[in-house]
């Protein structure tokens, strides 16, 4: 479809949802202007222009929405798993009525290419669909023999809780959070990232609209320093859910401190993809494209660094220039673009400062480089798909999460060296692995450390698997029963076996 033609159904969507162009909080099944009734505005990154005006929550937008999520826990805990099961399968069968207006509105909101939004809206409902099988069983525990007695365990949700989320593919990441929370019988302050907060409102309509209770689930909008802050110190809040940078994980973890938060962060990553000399080539480069340049970079699991070993090395950067100069950087509502707009000019420039550091450190600029200053793009975030060679493991470029559609290469010639440089990073989030030799898939795999790890595949999620780092990627685990370690407590029962007599303090 062209791009004009979905411009128009964005238009008519915004209008549809935000009559008067404004994203409002929504505390206990309302619409609500924040209580100063200050607003900040949103911007498309395709043309910096205005797209709606967002309310500008503070202490007591905060405090209003933790009332609401507190005054409706013990309904929404005390429902039965198979009743919370409906209302979640109800909102999945409400995402995917609405799956066409979420990806418009989230590629505009975003930059991300509306082939990769498609897919993320109907992602979203598979999430919903899968936590809603798992609330049946979400309470369930164990029985664990010993002598003379038995231990019966059981889970129970931990309380009102806070997601934040962050500003890629912020739809889905919403579900992946949300649906879990309420799957194990919490109640939800979800605070969207200030860069793309329309679709958040979007999900909870859906929601209440699908049977959630007022009240359970509400957002408020706003800045991460203000609302944020606030959210992550109240005391009626038991856990926080964030996803974004470790630094800003890092505060969230010293606001919560004082009130003893549960904490889970999925935070940043600088993921090494190693194609060793045994690998499927063809498949490898393909993966390793995908994996950097689809989403714009812009992703926690991308493979931003890639080792390859030095007897294949230069006729696989051949190969991947090849690829790259056939990517389509363009509007992000074309169906043919793979990398739209990054998501602000901040970020832009964030980015571009690293096509100098790559020069200063003595790298080369393969391929790309450049701010993108076609005529139709040039008042947008656009940058050109970026490719650095002649890099060393203890670069900036090879070191830093420059998170966009930017990849270094790195050389290597042994198992063990490829190893130690994967290693070789504060992060420990992901890694990809390409070899057709399975022992040295499984020794590999063994040394390296991240939390998840892909062999001759792209990032390919399976639900039921943990998904989460190590060292400054994160804490915790989602997916499958993960998710519920983090959203509730777990109760042991003793009972004895036997009848006893208990001797006390006699000898």
């Amino acid at each position: 479809m062209p791009v004009e033609d979905n411009l128009k159904k964005v238009k008519d969507y915004l209008i549809k949802n935000f009559s008067d162009e404004t994203v409002y909080n929504h505390i206990n099944g309302e619409s609500v202007s924040s209580v100063s009734g200050n607003t900040f505005v949103s911007f498309s990154p395709t043309d910096l222009n205005p797209l709606v005006k967002v309310s500008e929550s503070g202490k007591q937008d905060v405090d209003r929405a933790v009332k609401a999520s507190v005054d409706t826990f013990a309904e929404w805990r005390d429902l039965t798993g198979k009743d919370r099961r409906k209302i979640l399968l109800d909102i999945s069968a409400g995402i995917k009525t609405r799956a066409e207006e979420i990806a418009l509105i989230e590629s505009i909101d975003t930059g991300q290419a509306i082939r990769f939004m498609e897919k993320a809206a109907l992602r979203g409902a598979e999430n919903f669909i899968f936590f809603a099988e798992k609330a049946v069983e979400a309470r369930d525990g164990a029985s664990l023999l010993a002598p003379e007695q038995i231990n019966i365990t059981s889970r129970k949700p931990i309380g009102p809780v806070g997601v934040i989320t962050p500003w890629n593919t912020p739809f889905m990441l919403s579900t992946w959070k949300i649906a879990p929370a309420l799957a194990a019988g919490c109640t939800v302050v979800h605070k969207p990232a200030e860069l793309s907060p329309i679709t958040a409102k979007i999900l909870l309509e859906i929601a209440e609209e699908a049977g959630l209770p007022p009240g359970v689930w509400n957002i408020i909008n706003g800045y991460g320093e203000t609302a944020g802050r606030y959210l992550t110190e109240h005391p009626d809040i038991k856990a926080i859910s964030f996803v974004g940078e470790s630094s800003t994980g890092k505060k969230i973890m010293k606001q919560g401190s004082d009130t003893l938060k549960r904490n889970h962060f999925e935070l940043g990553g600088k993921n090494p993809v190693i194609v060793f000399e045994d690998a499927d080539t063809e498949n490898a480069l393909k993966a390793v494209a995908f994996m950097i340049f689809s989403l714009n970079g812009e992703r926690c699991t991308s493979s931003s660094r890639l080792l390859v070993q030095n007897s294949i090395k230069e006729e696989f950067i051949a190969k991947l220039k090849e690829i790259i100069a056939k990517i389509k950087v363009g509007h992000p509502l074309d169906e043919e673009t793979v990398i739209g707009p990054l998501i602000s000019p901040e970020h832009e420039k964030k980015v571009c400062s690293y096509f100098d550091i790559a020069k200063k450190e003595g790298a080369k600029i393969e391929v790309g480089g450049t701010k993108v200053l076609d005529q139709k793009l040039k008042s947008g975030c656009y940058v050109s798909p970026t490719l650095f060679t002649n890099a060393s493991e203890n670069m900036r470029i090879s070191q830093e999460e420059i998170f966009g559609p930017v990849l270094t290469v790195i050389g290597f010639d042994t198992e063990d060296e490829a190893i130690r440089i994967a290693n070789n990073i504060k992060y420990g989030l992901a890694g990809y692995v390409w070899t057709q030799n399975l022992s040295k898939a499984l020794r590999v795999t063994e040394k390296m450390n991240a939390g998840m790890i892909w062999v001759n595949s792209e990032n390919v999620r399976h639900l039921p698997t943990p998904f989460g780092g190590t060292k400054d990627s994160g804490i915790g685990r989602d997916g499958g029963d993960w998710s519920f370690d983090f959203y509730m407590e777990t109760k042991n029962v003793c009972l004895p076996t036997i009848d006893k007599e208990i001797k006390g303090l006699t000898k």
